[in-house]
Formats: structure tokens, C-alpha cells, sequence
């Protein structure tokens, strides 16, 4: 998780918070959460860079339309972030 951006960091939140969320879904989270609206230029390369880093899988819905879910090594990734957050936050 050390050598991922903070949007890659929240991407992989926004879908570990979601059943599957498709492109739209997660550009839509980050659209409320984010000042400005995130283009489709910034978040399609970021999936694509946490696909390549088996941190999450694409799968297809239809022709046009992707889901995304969490890997167990990205499930693990965010566990080990948050104890990690815990130790600085407690300690």
C-alpha cells in the first residue's frame, strides 16, 4: 500500500465499501468526496494501475460496463493500512 497515491488509496476504499461497483459508482463516490469532479482520464488509468498491482480485479458486466472487487491481497493491504493507522492514532 506504501507505493500507492492517496486517490489510488481512496479508490481502493470506495471499493471495498461497495457490492462490486461499477466505474460510474466508484467516480461517483469519489465526485462527493473530491472538491472537483474526477475525469474519466484520472480514474480509468488508476483501476487499470490497481488491476496490474493484483490489488483488485475488473470483470465485465456487458460490453460496456466493468465491476471491480478487492482481491484478498487487497483486502489484506487495507487491513494491514488501518492497523497501522490504529498504532498511530492509539499510540
Amino acid at each position: 500500500m506504501h507505493d500507492l497515491t492517496g486517490f489510488q488509496r481512496d479508490v481502493l476504499y470506495v471499493i471495498e465499501g461497495a457490492n462490486g461497483p461499477k466505474g460510474v459508482d466508484i467516480k461517483a463516490e469519489l465526485d462527493g468526496y473530491y472538491d472537483s469532479d474526477i475525469n474519466h482520464g484520472r480514474l480509468y488509468p488508476n483501476l487499470d494501475d490497481l488491476v496490474e498491482k493484483g490489488l483488485i480485479e475488473k470483470g465485465k458486466i456487458d460490453d460496456r460496463t466493468n465491476q471491480y472487487t478487492l482481491t484478498s491481497r487487497g483486502e489484506r493491504e487495507i487491513e494491514a493500512r488501518r492497523d497501522w493507522e490504529d498504532e498511530l492514532i492509539e499510540g
